[in-house]
């Protein structure tokens, strides 16, 4: 890479450079580096997105959101996670704000579900318990609801989760707590 080449294409594809690093030249102008970062963590914000709204086109967009909000909040990151967990915080607040204005506008039973594909009886079964529990999971509140996708089908510790709602960990294992006893009466009869 010689002088002539711009600061945004000098990082853009090093793997190697870690998200403090990254996140410091992002930082300072460097589009590349950002884009490095969202192409890093987008899958798992993605998922979390997904798991939270039910539908892709929610997710999609509300991970777009996100990351434009990430951009132009960069010189607000203050370091003391790691960059993962406050995209994680941003990307789960964007969701648990469209899921206020949609409880607002419409009910729980206008959510569309997936149709199931027409496979076994078995194949049938299994995506029928899905169903049940996405449909399980949306009756949930909007914060057990994220406390939940964030440990149980993120993998993420309790002291992460905390980091990324702005609650306090007894808050999060309760929450934790209060799903799990919902989602095992409402899913009762899946045993």
């Amino acid at each position: 890479m010689g002088r002539g080449t711009p600061v945004s294409d000098r990082y853009t594809s090093r793997p190697d450079l870690d998200d403090t690093t990254l996140v410091v030249r992002a930082r300072e102008g460097d589009v590349g580096a950002f884009a490095q970062l969202a192409e890093r963590h987008q899958a798992a914000l993605y998922r979390v997105a997904l798991r939270l709204l039910g539908n892709t086109a929610d997710a999609e967009d509300a991970l777009q959101d996100a990351l434009l909000d990430a951009w132009r909040r960069l010189d607000r990151f203050r370091g003391d996670s790691a960059f993962s967990t406050w995209a994680y915080r941003i990307v789960t607040n964007r969701c648990l704000d469209l899921l206020r204005a949609r409880r607002a506008t419409v009910g729980l039973d206008a959510v569309e579900e997936p149709a199931a594909p027409d496979t076994t009886e078995h194949a049938a079964e299994v995506d029928a318990g899905l169903a049940a529990v996405g449909a399980a999971l949306r009756t949930l509140p909007d914060d057990q609801r994220a406390c939940f996708v964030l440990r149980e089908l993120e993998g993420l510790g309790y002291t992460e989760i905390a980091q990324i709602t702005g609650a306090s960990e007894t808050a999060v294992r309760g929450r934790i707590h209060r799903a799990r006893t919902t989602l095992a009466g409402v899913l009762r009869a899946w045993r």
